[in-house]
């Protein structure tokens, strides 16, 4: 997300200002952004100050640069966010040719809103912001209606704030809390420490008395995360945030609240003219935790799930202690009064299949926010719901379940086929039996992989089944297709199909069972799977391996431990990192595909494809 701030001491004269060229060299930066990481879109933001201020030359300039640059890149979100008081048909007319959505402040009733937003003379600015929401509830315009942002304030009335909210029929609302420090503490009229929660609880229930009338963003998010689900928005979650601000100078800087701390604190020494958006990405500041430290976090005294939805954004003040009282009043509660409902208030509107406070960096958690997106399409498809239901069950068996379903859904080959499953949706062609099979197995897998008592029936064709991190089940002849339950015995795994079970895993020794096989680095790195069985690995651009024989694969591990011991003396620090980040290793064949790898000599046996955890090392993924 990429947010574009105005300041009004920089709206001069295009020829007073570099704001033109700094635009065009932002849109250039985000495109290039994109394409290197195969983003299906960007979304970008306009606000300030008043970005309305810039007029429509220059905002016609910002939508005509970044449609030009994203366009057969990836899809552009185009927003902008005003207090709407210059807005008027002349600009809406512009974001309805380039599709920029709108979004208003307001902060509920008038009394509310006469708080803090009046003229220098004392008039009140409530009346013009409400003929500003009109206008864009109007026709032609109501369909760039993004939604109101309302600051709050535990002096207004949070009853009448969010009745006045509600009637404006906004697409959705959120809260924002006053950004505060520890040396400023935010404003508490009781001087009770849990103001802002008691007050934001008096919103909820109220929000859930009126049956939730409309999407509120804040709470939508904090029962999600509750679940286990992706957060909403960037103020809650334990994923780093993926946001960064450009001054109208190119200047790229962390997200806007820290500037309340204390100045230059959320400057990152880049800019749009000499740093990519990569370098941004790779600031201390954008990736606030590695996996390890906020599974620690969440593991810490007690493991408390409102740390797991807490903040993600990095707060302004530097204690987290400050914030965990008010947290945990609010999160309790809402816990409480959200649990078995979706959010929109039906039951299982977004089951729980991922956990953001136990996943890795933000790649990691994208494969979650994808796969989420495609039980979108496939919810109502009967065998896709009842594998969700499993994986829902897996991440409910608490730490060992959401352990399991971790290694499975980080396996770098999941990524992959989600991305082809929404392709194929996408373009209309989607297979729901497919997907649905992939789904059991992951499902299955997690189940396995975790000794769970939960029934895992999985769905096979031409007689087998890929587990995912695994390996790959014959359950019957080429050509058949069928269904069967897998369970966790003793010594391994057993599948019953029809009337006869039979065992299978690490100790069954067994022709129809072929486990995947791993390498290790060393004696303190984690394993690294040879994977040449999952069949979603032909997406290199050389060809897969197939399976490998036994000595074969001896071969390969003799080869990666003298690669790697001349990896580590030629190149140390390299070598480090990449044991950080190296998960998967797929053995790819000699000839390159059309287009593909140029040809080197030899057979290509020595060949393979580096899957890493995202964020955790220097190799790349090539999928």
């Amino acid at each position: 997300m990429l947010c574009l701030r105005t300041r009004r001491s920089e709206l001069a004269s295009p020829a007073e200002s570099d704001l033109p060229e700094a635009v065009s060299q932002t849109a250039s930066r985000l495109a290039e952004h994109a394409r290197d990481h195969a983003l299906p879109s960007v979304t970008v933001i306009l606000h300030g100050g008043e970005p309305l201020l810039a007029g429509t030359a220059r905002l016609r300039l910002v939508c005509e640069e970044f449609s030009r640059a994203l366009t057969g890149v990836a899809a552009l979100d185009l927003r902008i966010h005003t207090n709407g008081l210059q807005l008027s048909t002349r600009y809406l007319d512009l974001f309805d040719e380039f599709g920029v959505r709108v979004g208003i402040s307001l902060d509920g009733d008038r009394a509310a809103n006469d708080r803090h937003r009046r003229f220098a003379d004392g008039r009140t600015s409530h009346p013009l912001v409400l003929a500003a929401v009109a206008l864009l509830r109007s026709a032609p315009y109501r369909h760039l209606y993004q939604g109101l942002l309302c600051t709050v304030d535990v002096a207004n009335d949070p009853v009448a704030v969010l009745d006045a909210l509600v009637e404006l029929e906004p697409p959705r609302v959120d809260f924002l809390l006053p950004h505060a420090t520890w040396e400023t503490p935010p404003v508490r009229p009781d001087g009770a420490p849990d103001a802002y929660a008691r007050w934001l609880l008096r919103i909820f229930d109220h929000w859930e008395r009126l049956g939730r009338p409309v999407p509120v963003r804040l709470f939508e998010s904090l029962l999600s995360t509750l679940r286990g689900g992706p957060s909403l928005t960037e103020s809650l979650g334990l994923a780093p945030t993926d946001l960064v601000v450009v001054e109208t100078d190119g200047t790229l800087e962390q997200v806007d609240s820290l500037k309340s701390a204390f100045e230059g604190a959320a400057a990152t020494g880049f800019n749009v003219f000499d740093h990519a958006f990569d370098q941004v990405a790779a600031h201390p500041g954008s990736v606030p935790g590695s996996r390890a430290s906020r599974a620690s976090v969440t593991r810490a005294a007690g493991a408390p799930s409102y740390v797991r939805a807490g903040r993600a954004l990095h707060p302004p003040l530097p204690r987290p202690q400050r914030l965990r009282q008010p947290l945990r009043v609010l999160h309790r509660p809402a816990r409480a009064r959200g649990r078995g409902r979706g959010p929109h208030g039906t039951a299982g509107d977004r089951p729980a299949a991922v956990r953001p406070g136990r996943t890795g960096p933000v790649q990691e958690e994208l494969t979650r926010i994808l796969l989420a997106r495609l039980h979108a399409d496939l919810a109502a498809e009967p065998d896709w719901a009842r594998a969700w239901e499993l994986l829902t069950a897996v991440e409910q068996a608490g730490d060992v379940g959401a352990d399991a379903l971790d290694a499975v859904l980080d396996h770098p080959f999941t990524r992959t086929w989600v991305l082809a499953a929404l392709d194929a949706a996408r373009e209309g062609r989607q297979d729901a039996a497919e997907a649905a099979r992939r789904l059991t197995a992951l499902a299955a897998a997690a189940v396995l992989r975790g000794g769970l008592d939960l029934p895992a029936e999985v769905a096979y064709r031409d007689g087998e089944v890929y587990l995912p991190t695994l390996g790959l089940l014959r359950l019957g002849e080429p050509g058949a297709e069928g269904r069967a339950a897998l369970h966790v015995t003793d010594e391994g795994y057993a599948v019953r199909d029809g009337r006869a079970e039979h065992r299978f895993g690490p100790a069954a020794g067994d022709a129809r069972w072929q486990p995947v096989r791993t390498w290790s680095p060393g004696p303190d790195a984690a394993p690294v799977t040879l994977e040449d069985l999952d069949p979603y690995r032909n997406c290199f651009a050389r060809p897969p391996r197939l399976r490998l024989g036994a000595g074969e694969a001896e071969e390969w591990r003799g080869r990666l431990d003298r690669a790697w011991a001349t990896l580590h003396k030629a190149v140390p620090e390299f070598a480090r990192a990449a044991a950080v980040g190296l998960t998967t290793l797929t053995p790819l064949a000699g000839g390159p595909r059309s287009g593909g790898w140029a040809r080197r000599a030899g057979t290509g046996r020595g060949r393979s494809g580096c899957r890493t955890r995202p964020g955790g090392g220097r190799p790349r993924s090539r999928c």
